[in-house]
């Protein structure tokens, strides 16, 4: 059933849609009034019934709460190395389908994306959009958070609220890396982590040496050596076998 993500309050008995929501909801869906969906508001989510639609919006009527869960059981945040736009707009959708809790573009040594305040601001914009889309795809509670863009420094002083913090270098050997499967099994429920990817051309020398002089986690994510836009999935894949479908 289709979803929507609305600001709310539990106790509201109408709910009001307009703008973007409304137009797919009217011209795409074509629902019409006694139709039903749901709406969250990032913690809860509720059955709703259209009551009126007019031409500017549609008014809702909240039923009842829907007892559900289908979020990580552990909150991971994937920093970026900023590869070209279109890649980043892939992770970003399939890392929400597979419960990403936030997603941050880091602008690297050999980033290729530059970006000034106006386009930074118009394609933050668009990455919030695409985040949206995939969370109501995917049945999520909440959107992903999509952060301003940061500098390595900038991410390294961000860092410092999670427990553990990592990065995936893909000529890590026996002497120097942690095992990806050991460190998800020390993860907590309560726990916070965040996994640096590198862009296209690899993280260089100089930053792999700030982020573990900061204390990142030099990780390996197999013998093959994987795209910027395939490690993000991998490990998001390997966190939800190990929490949710392991037996």
């Amino acid at each position: 059933m289709q979803r929507y993500f609305i600001n709310f309050n539990e106790n509201d008995k109408y709910v009001k849609i307009t703008g973007d929501d409304f137009h797919h909801l009217k011209n795409v869906l074509r629902m019409k009034r006694g139709d039903k969906f749901f709406l969250s508001n990032g913690e809860l989510v509720y059955q709703v019934i259209i009551e009126t639609l007019t031409n500017e919006f549609v008014l809702c009527e909240l039923l009842n709460k829907v007892e559900e869960n289908h979020e990580l059981g552990v909150n991971v945040t994937i920093a970026q190395g900023m590869p070209k736009v279109d890649k980043f707009e892939f992770i970003i959708q399939k890392a929400t389908e597979l419960g990403v809790r936030e997603l941050i573009p880091v602008l690297c040594d050999r980033s290729l994306v530059k970006v000034d305040g106006d386009k930074s601001r118009k394609k933050l914009s668009r990455f919030f959009k695409i985040a949206k889309g995939a969370a109501e795809q995917s049945e999520r509670l909440m959107i992903p958070n999509v952060t301003n863009f940061m500098t390595l420094n900038e991410l390294i002083a961000y860092s410092k609220t999670f427990t553990y913090c990592c990065v995936a270098y893909e000529r890590a050997t026996a002497k120097n890396y942690q095992n990806l499967p050991q460190l998800l099994e020390k993860l907590n429920a309560n726990d916070k982590i965040l996994f640096f990817i590198g862009p296209e051309g690899g993280i260089s020398d100089k930053e792999l040496a700030l982020l573990t002089a900061n204390n990142f986690i030099t990780i390996s994510l197999g013998k093959r050596i994987l795209r910027t836009e395939t490690a993000p999935l991998f490990i998001l894949s390997a966190i939800s076998y190990e929490l949710e479908l392991k037996g």
